[in-house]
Formats: C-alpha cells, sequence, structure tokens
C-alpha cells in the first residue's frame, strides 16, 4: 500500500505549488479563488484552534454542509488536527443528524451551506461546540473566522501513519439504520494516488464538486483525486445556479448519478424534442455544430472522463449521449471499499461497469455475489465487530453484497442486490435489477421499483418522466404495453410482468423515498404499498394509476 496519506498529497502541492488555483466557490456571483498556499494558511489556522480545544485524539468531528470550499479545509484540518472526520449527509432528517451524531460521538459540529437548517437545529445536542462556516452558513456557536483570526498557523507538518482512522462515513441507509464505515488515512491515500495515475491525471485537471461530500464517490473520486494530483476543485453556488456554474467552469473530469444524467437529458429535449435532435443530428456540419453547442451547454464541452455511479445507467440513456459525442464510463464502489473496485478505465463496454482497478481482486462466490480485496478496504464498522466479521471472508475479501458477471475479459456485470431479490407466492426467487433496467429504456419512465412478494408474478411501480406525463393517456398506455410485451418475450415465466403501476407522486429525498445518492429505498416503498400488491395484481387492465385505484 501507498505510503502517502491526504495530508501528504497536501504538504506537497501547498510547499511545489502555492499560487495554483486549488479551490473555486462562487459568492453572489463572484469567483472566490483560495490557492493552494493560502488554503495552507487557513487550514492551519483552523487545525491549530481545534487543538486549543483540548479534545482528547482521534475526537470525532461532524460536517454538516453541502459541497463548499470550506468542506475541504475542515475535512483537512480535522485530520491535521489528529481528529476523525463524520461527514452528514445536508439532506438528512434531525433524526438522521440526531442518529450519527451520538453514534458516532461527535464532540464537535462544522455547521454550512444547508437548505433546512431549521429543521435539523433540534437534532444538535447543546453540548456539542458548533462552529459556522462563513459566507454561507447558519450562525450559530462559533463563526469560522472569528475562531481562526488571531489564532498562528499550525507548524510543521503532522503526519499520521497510513492504518490510522482517518474518518468514519455512514452508508445512505437504503436498508435500515446507517452504519459507520471506518477508513482509514492510508485507505484514502491509496485510491486518490490509483485513480490518479490510472486516469492519466499527469496535469492539474478542473473538477466539479456537487455531488455529496458525505458519499464515498464523491470523497474519493473528487476530493481525494484532486488532492493527488494537484488539481482544480470548483463549486455550485446554489441549486439554482448549478447549470450556469457547470457550464462557466467546464470541468474536465465530471461524475454523475443516473439520476442527474436524465435530468440533462431532460432539460435537452425541453429546448430541442427528440425528433427534431435526432434530424439536426443527421446532417453532417449541423450535427457536428450541434453537438459542440449541447457539450458546451451542459458543462461538457472540456471534459476527457465522464463517469457515472452509484446506481446502474440505462442503456438507451449511455446511446443517447453517445450519441452528442459524450461517453460516459461507469464506474462502481461501495463505502467499504472505498469506492474502489471497477471502472472503465481501460475502455467502455456498455452494459458493464468496466473491469477491476489494477490493484483490485475480485471474483465471484457459488452464488454469483461479488467478493473484492485490495489495500483500501474498510476497517470495519464503528463499534459493530459482528457485522463487520460478517461482510468478509476468511481469506480477506469484502462480501459486497451485489450480484454479478465477469466476463472473459474481465468486465463486471451487475445483475442486482442480492438482498433486493423477493419470493412470489409461486416461491420463485426474482432479481429485480434486470427488469427495472429494460422498463427504464421507456422514456416514458423516470424511476422505476420492481416488487412481488406474496403475489404470482412481479409487477413494477413506476414514476413518470416529464416525457411521459405529457403525453396522451391512451398513447402512454400503449407504449407501456409494448414494453412489457418486450420483457416478457425472454423473460422466464416467474419473471414475467403482470402489471404497471403508475404512482402518483415522485420519489424523492424529501419524502424518504429516495437516499441522499437518489438511490430508491426500496424497503420504505414496500412498507407503504405491500397491502395493495394482492389488489393491483388482481386488477384487469395492465397499466394502472394509484390514484385512479384511491378514488375507486
Amino acid at each position: 500500500m501507498t505510503t502517502t496519506t491526504p495530508l501528504d498529497f497536501f504538504y506537497h502541492w501547498e510547499a511545489k505549488t502555492p499560487d495554483h488555483p486549488y479551490l473555486r466557490q462562487p459568492i453572489n456571483d463572484e469567483w472566490k479563488v483560495t490557492t493552494y498556499g493560502a488554503a495552507g494558511v487557513e487550514i492551519r489556522k483552523l487545525a491549530a484552534a481545534l487543538k486549543g480545544l483540548g479534545l482528547p485524539p482521534k475526537t470525532a468531528i461532524a460536517i454538516l454542509s453541502k459541497n463548499c470550499a470550506h468542506w475541504f479545509m475542515a475535512d483537512l484540518a480535522i485530520m491535521m488536527a489528529g481528529y476523525v472526520s463524520v461527514p452528514l449527509y445536508p439532506t438528512l432528517s434531525a433524526a438522521g443528524v440526531r442518529q450519527i451524531l451520538e453514534h458516532s460521538e461527535s464532540k464537535v459540529v462544522f455547521i454550512g451551506k444547508l437548505d433546512n437548517y431549521e429543521a435539523q437545529r433540534s437534532a444538535i445536542p447543546e453540548d456539542l461546540i458548533r462552529i459556522s462556516f462563513p459566507y454561507y452558513g447558519p450562525n450559530e456557536g462559533i463563526g469560522w473566522k472569528d475562531l481562526i483570526a488571531l489564532q498562528a498557523p499550525l507548524k510543521g507538518n503532522p503526519h499520521y501513519s497510513t492504518d490510522e482512522l482517518a474518518t468514519i462515513m455512514y452508508s445512505s441507509g437504503t436498508t435500515g439504520t446507517p452504519k459507520g464505515v471506518m477508513l482509514s488515512f492510508g485507505a484514502l491515500g491509496f485510491v486518490g494516488e490509483c485513480v490518479s495515475r490510472h486516469l492519466q491525471v499527469t496535469k492539474p485537471e478542473r473538477f466539479f464538486s456537487y455531488l455529496p461530500l458525505s458519499h464515498i464517490a464523491e470523497r474519493a473520486m473528487v476530493e481525494m483525486v484532486v488532492l493527488a494530483s494537484g488539481s482544480t476543485v470548483s463549486f455550485a453556488e446554489s441549486l439554482d445556479k448549478f447549470a450556469e456554474n457547470l457550464a462557466h467552469e467546464q470541468p474536465t473530469l465530471f461524475g454523475g448519478v443516473p439520476r442527474i444524467w436524465s435530468k440533462f437529458q431532460e432539460g435537452v429535449l425541453a429546448k430541442i424534442p427528440q425528433s427534431k435532435l435526432s434530424l439536426l443530428l443527421s446532417i453532417p456540419i449541423v450535427g457536428g455544430i450541434i453537438r459542440k453547442s449541447i457539450r458546451k451547454k451542459l458543462g461538457m464541452s472540456k471534459a476527457r472522463v465522464i463517469v457515472s455511479g452509484a446506481a446502474p445507467i440505462p442503456m438507451n440513456l449511455l446511446l443517447w449521449y453517445k450519441k452528442l459525442g459524450i461517453v460516459i464510463q461507469e464506474m462502481y464502489g461501495l463505502t467499504e471499499n472505498t469506492a474502489f473496485s471497477h471502472a472503465a478505465y481501460n475502455g467502455v463496454k456498455l452494459g458493464t461497469v468496466g473491469q477491476p482497478w489494477p490493484e483490485v481482486e475480485c471474483k465471484l462466490d457459488e452464488s454469483g455475489e461479488l467478493l473484492v480485496r485490495h489495500p483500501a478496504l474498510m476497517q470495519g464498522y464503528f463499534k459493530d465487530k459482528e457485522t463487520t466479521a460478517s461482510v468478509f471472508t476468511a481469506d480477506g475479501f469484502l462480501k459486497t453484497g451485489d450480484l454479478g458477471m465477469i466476463d472473459h475479459e474481465g468486465f463486471l456485470t451487475i445483475t442486482g442486490r442480492a438482498r433486493d431479490q423477493f419470493k412470489t407466492d409461486k416461491a420463485k426467487f426474482v432479481a429485480p435489477a434486470p427488469i427495472e433496467m429494460k422498463l427504464l429504456s421507456n422514456q416514458d419512465i423516470e424511476q422505476v421499483c420492481v416488487v412481488g412478494t406474496g403475489i404470482p408474478l412481479p409487477i413494477a411501480l413506476v414514476v413518470l418522466s416529464k416525457t411521459g406525463r405529457s403525453k396522451p393517456k391512451e398513447a402512454l398506455i400503449r407504449e407501456i404495453i409494448a414494453t412489457v410485451e418486450n420483457i416478457n418475450s425472454t423473460a422466464e415465466d416467474y419473471e414475467r410482468l403482470a402489471k404497471v403501476v403508475v404512482m402518483n407522486e415522485e420519489w424523492t429525498v424529501e419524502n424518504g423515498l429516495m437516499t441522499p445518492t437518489l438511490k430508491i429505498k426500496r424497503g420504505e416503498l414496500e412498507k407503504l404499498y405491500l397491502p395493495r400488491y394482492p389488489e393491483w395484481y388482481a386488477n384487469k387492465d395492465t397499466v394502472i394509476w394509484q390514484n385512479d385505484e384511491e378514488k375507486g
């Protein structure tokens, strides 16, 4: 394993390229640029101030904020001072905030960019020290600027061994209570170094950070790769300014999740209907101009590496972007393996999440579950030795919980989560993920969850896309039925979809039906709708509207 840690990366660039831009943060439409040298002064002052609080080494310090320049600096200051960072999703409910603060035993919390802090405030224990970010944070407790105003910068380069705990990252909670994943300094440094090398980040690149830094993908693939390569990272000022900020910055490396890619597509098609777009793209010179224009407006004109992760992305969406000259590489990883498992770094093969990174050993067990092993696996779940032991094999492989297939070239196709399988009343187990991906090929459908516990055949709960909502009901029904018939034509008898239920409302983080990383909470949907599966299954129609059923 590398002996380099995130702090070692930072010390290197602080000394070698002090005038190079590190953080670019828009404040009231003005881009505030912080160089590596200036960030070093700020971080060292904050680290000294934290040490001055008199907390024991390895005390947990939480960060509750959306992505911003001060998030990066707070994280490095916590590390530099010898403490353990605990990132919290900025969209967490009060109950979620309280649960993690209590479980992690955090003694300090940084409070930054938040949309609904009023609803979260009561979850923070009174005895916790609160430090507020400047510019965009609520003025709670001690202000960042006040804390460091008269503070001398921490001298020297504090170094911590690679096996020391650096952070506790809590899972997004798709199934039950989030678990605290313990990651070492070495794990974070190893991934930053390896990904930089394999993606050939040999000179400073431009990154754009907007997916939650409390999620391992953004933490590892953006924060750590930026540090490893001495690159520059920009942030969005707000959701309203996101598209404008991204188009302004034109990053050279960019990552998204399927939901983001769908929203980008929806925005393009709102301005140019698909029929017109297809026609324009088919005209040689005009097509080139259109592609270039769309890529620039999306902020992708300079991007040489474009990534999608966190969940499977529909094939039709990948092909749609490819026609625009935007080749999306899929990556795959877990919090438990520091997001380092598979990627399309060596060529894209549609339908797969790529090959294992060179440092990764992987295999499938007898049930088809993917097992991985490398030097950056987690140290375990915080305060949960029993669960930790259950997810490792005797020879040190991590049990990912994902089912997959590996082809002769080593490309991995994820076929679903082992725990997402359900048993119909015919005693047959159904893996929903492959069926969901096929349904998502229909552009009228934006979200889908295939279920079927206790009924003879699976049914699909779906949320319509903007395109689907704009269509006449009869036409929409015909197209959904055609998609179902196409799926069923190649499915096993017990996997054939019986019904499609069109839901009343979109599944969101706010209504508790998606995680902060935009994954559907299957368990929460089951709680809401399991009792209704039999009546939906018994309905004579193939496509059913939830609101029509409720009126009846």
